[in-house]
């Protein structure tokens, strides 16, 4: 059976990340050794969106180019219903158990759609 590596946002910056510092270059090796091995690698399109408004935000256009490659060449998973209503299930299930995740905070995402309004208002008929 084939390992499945899932890149969360913290690895995926640090393979995408132009800067070749030893964590980051360590990090693309221990990835490519288990590509090599047969592992699947998949970016979750939420860690891609984390990463991805960063580098954008601080107009880093090689972050940017390394990160749209890597997608090009490992499995993409496209954020669904289906899959958001599973990880929040997943989550609650760790909660109960005991199992530590990253806290009660919200995910980033919530606070970008808190943030955001839409451009046309619904019209009132009277």
């Amino acid at each position: 059976m084939n390992r499945v590596i899932i890149l969360d946002a913290g690895p995926l910056g640090l393979i995408t990340n132009p800067k070749l510092s030893s964590e980051s270059v360590a990090c693309a090796q221990w990835l490519q050794a288990h590509i090599i091995a047969g592992s699947r690698a998949i970016v979750p399109e939420i860690a891609d969106y984390e990463v991805r408004r960063e580098l954008l935000r601080a107009n880093k256009t090689k972050g940017i180019s390394r990160l749209d490659d890597l997608a090009k060449s490992i499995e993409y998973l496209p954020i669904t219903t289906t899959a958001m209503r599973q990880a929040a299930k997943l989550w609650a299930q760790a909660r109960q158990q005991g199992q530590p995740t990253a806290g009660d905070q919200q995910f980033q995402i919530q606070k970008s759609r808190k943030s955001w309004r839409p451009e046309w208002k619904p019209s009132r008929k009277a």
